[in-house]
């Protein structure tokens, strides 16, 4: 009798799982008609919260996985900034260890093979035990030489940190110590692990008597790391209190401690403190001061002459190199085009003049005082706000329609739409016109350099930020491109304009102009537009379906708009700054850049984009704008907040104003740019007056850049007595290079 054949066994069909399972269910929650069963049909809320649920869990995710990008980022950037090693832009936890092992004398190839030249044969043992270390021991390693060459760059061979690193790591409960003494004996040059200076050697024979117990017995009873120590680009450390000697040591390891040294074996900590802020010797960075806005009143007409000269006075004794002058636009051509009223000024100037200061100038462009702290409102000029009620569109326009009256929109930079005068040629006669009537301080040299303003608060950028909006920190804001179906409503922040016709279109035609000729040229003339889903001035990135983790801003019309965006920007720079040059000819030019650093850590950095600058995480938004600014030889000006953003404010807007510095400031520098810094209006302590210092005149950058000037600025008058730096006078010296020891309590 034949045997029946087995029946094969049917492979079990697998479970679906996530978006398929929902979709699953709810195919089984549908009856043959197409109307949901009864039990079915009563889950269905409770399958529509889920969902809710799991999407709120991924967004969630999202973030997390964001902070911990973030956070690698900034461990890039500190051995870059702090430990000096070439890592690439993209670099990656191989490029790291690449890094560190050729820092350690080791030798790796592009496919990652990793050896020493000429190893003893009695190291080949231990050459297998390095490379089978963990990947959890390595990035303590990481970390810890992350933490002792920022604190102490020069020669942190000394710090207990340091003798964590080259010992501690390597103790026993990791490895037997037996097998690693040859590769300690840091006497030796071509030792694996040898000591970057040389003034404390330490012998195999001391390490032998050393334990893990006599030097830990040697420290402090309680362990901390102090926030104010750690690097600017690194997040703060918190180390509980614990008393070291009451812990149990179960085996030891020949570390170094105070027992097996020499007397003359001692390492000294000889970057302490005092050393720290000492600047003496640095390279002199001229500081320049910011005089008051309501210095020229609105008249042009000097509105304190006592009040000046006694400010003068006091800059004078604390040996400030010079002063800035804000040249308001709304003020000096204020009633009639081509009228200009400087009388205010030459008495100011005179003025300084007798103090034998410098004076840099601010062409100032734009609107200043139209929010609720301010008490000084300058406006555009008269005849300008005249044209704009005929001519609406020579402003810039929002999403819904509303016109800001901060600055000229930059569609008009090359139409005759101001009294048959172009943009750039109203820019060019305003600078033309000074450079004519102080042709003799120009002469002498008084006037040191001029700086341009090219867009609000005199900083390259959109008003996307507009406090008379509505925008507050850390909206994102908004483009200053209106959407194709956008509805104009009225604007109830401008009282100079009647915006009472609702459900009419109306936008800046003049950059719409420019958009749909560009969307002409790329074949897709729908593209025309501005972003509909890109939020409003106070949404949050995660909020918006442009902004948001592979949101629309990443594809091609995102990519194509953002361009365009950033490149009517440099465009618009461009133009300006070849007149200047005509104007201002052999004289500095001065460019200042924004410093957006809200939402720097997210994926779009969506608050640089509403600005203008094309900065996502895939793309370098500050190497094009540079490289315009480089053809006319200009001073980038940048921002540096000395005062750390608190951890709340950090976390909730993803701000990372270290992070933003490094970029800019390195970018610049390397395409040959000259640098200036300015401080915010928030008063600073001890710690944020060192970190603006340090910013200014890095030690530890092995090409000696530093700032060509620093400008300070604060709320009041110094004459006021209201000082926010803590010893102003020692900040100076500081600048300078000329004075030793720590700030002044």
């Amino acid at each position: 009798m034949e045997s029946q054949p087995q029946p094969q066994p049917q492979p079990q069909p697998r479970r679906p799982r996530g978006f398929a399972a929902t979709a699953a269910a709810a195919a089984a929650s549908v009856s043959p008609t197409g109307t949901p069963s009864g039990s079915a049909g009563a889950s269905t809320a409770s399958s529509g919260k889920g969902k809710r649920e799991r999407e709120k869990e991924k967004e969630r995710t999202k973030l997390r996985e964001r902070h911990r990008r973030a956070i690698t980022s900034r461990m890039l950037a500190g051995l870059r900034q702090y430990g000096n090693f070439p890592l690439p832009a993209r670099a990656d936890m191989n490029d790291v260890l690449a890094a560190l092992a050729r820092e350690a004398g080791w030798t790796v190839e592009p496919d990652g093979t990793t050896y020493r030249h000429s190893p003893h044969p009695q190291h080949q043992q231990h050459l297998v035990r390095f490379l089978s270390l963990t990947t959890k021991s390595l990035f303590f390693s990481l970390y810890l030489y992350i933490l002792c060459s920022s604190q102490y760059p020069d020669n942190f061979s000394g710090h207990p940190y340091c003798k964590c690193f080259t010992g501690c790591y390597f103790m026993s409960t990791v490895l037997d110590l037996s097998l690693w003494q040859p590769c300690f004996d840091i006497d030796n040059a071509q030792g694996a692990f040898s000591v970057r200076s040389g003034e404390s050697p330490l012998s195999a024979t001391s390490l032998k008597n050393c334990s893990v117990k006599a030097t830990l017995d040697c420290q402090q009873p309680v362990v901390r790391i102090d926030d104010s120590l750690s690097p600017a680009s690194l997040d703060s450390v918190v180390m509980a209190e614990r008393d070291t000697r009451s812990e149990k040591y179960p085996s030891t390891s020949p570390i170094n401690s105070v027992e097996c040294l020499e007397a003359d074996q001692l390492i000294q900590d000889v970057h302490s403190t005092e050393h720290d802020n000492d600047f003496t010797g640095t390279q002199y960075v001229p500081v320049y001061v910011k005089l008051s806005t309501g210095v020229i009143n609105n008249f042009c007409q000097l509105a304190d002459p006592d009040g000046v000269r006694q400010e003068l006075s006091h800059m004078n004794s604390l040996n400030v190199d010079g002063v800035i002058v804000d040249c308001w636009w709304g003020i000096v051509e204020c009633w009639n085009p081509q009228k200009y009223v400087w009388s205010g000024y030459r008495e100011l100037f005179n003025y300084i003049r007798e103090f034998k200061m410098k004076i840099q100038v601010v062409m100032a462009f734009h609107e200043y005082g139209r929010t609720d702290s301010a008490d000084v409102l300058i406006s555009l000029p008269n005849w300008i706000l005249e044209i704009g009620k005929e001519n609406q569109d020579i402003f810039f326009t929002d999403r819904e329609g509303r016109r800001t009256t901060e600055f000229l929109s930059w569609g008009i930079d090359k139409e005759r739409v101001l009294n048959g005068r172009t943009g750039v040629e109203v820019y060019f006669d305003f600078m033309r016109s000074f450079r004519t009537e102080f042709d003799d301080l120009f002469a002498e040299g008084l006037i040191s350099a001029v700086e341009i303003g090219l867009g609000p608060s005199g900083e390259l950028r959109y008003p996307s930020f507009s406090e008379r909006m509505g925008w507050r920190y850390p909206g994102i804001g908004e483009f200053q491109v209106q959407p194709e179906n956008a509805v104009k409503l009225p604007d109830l922040n401008n009282v100079r304009f009647n915006y009472n016709q609702a459900n009419i279109k109306c936008y800046d035609k003049y950059l719409q102009q420019h958009l749909r000729k560009a969307a002409k040229l790329r074949g897709h003339s729908f593209w025309a537009r501005g972003p509909d889903n890109a939020g409003h001035y106070n949404s949050r990135p995660h909020e918006t379906g442009f902004f948001c983790e592979r949101g629309d801003y990443d594809s091609y019309y995102g990519r194509f708009f953002l361009h365009w965006y950033a490149q009517a920007l440099m465009d618009h720079a461009d133009n300006v700054l070849s007149l200047a040059n005509l104007a201002f000819e052999e004289t500095k030019i001065i460019v200042k850049i924004p410093a957006v650093y809200w939402w720097y850590k997210t994926s779009s950095h969506a608050a640089e984009l509403t600005a203008g600058y094309y900065n996502p995480t895939n793309q370098d938004g500050y190497s094009p704008i540079f490289e315009v600014l480089k053809k006319h030889s200009v001073t980038v000006k940048f921002v540096c907040y000395g005062l750390q953003i608190c951890s709340y404010e950090n976390d909730e807007a993803f701000a990372d104003p270290e992070g933003l510095s490094w970029q800019v400031l390195n970018s610049a520098w390397d395409r040959g740019l000259k640098v200036a810094g300015e401080n915010t209006l928030s008063c600073y302590d001890r710690e944020g007056c060192l970190r603006i210092i340090e910013t200014a005149k890095p030690r530890n950058d092995p090409d000696h850049r530093h700032f060509s000037f620093f400008v300070y600025q604060q709320p009041s008058p110094l004459v006021q007595g209201v000082i926010c730096l803590p010893d102003l006078d020692y900040f100076i010296k500081c600048m300078h290079g000329d004075i030793t020891g720590d700030l002044v309590p």
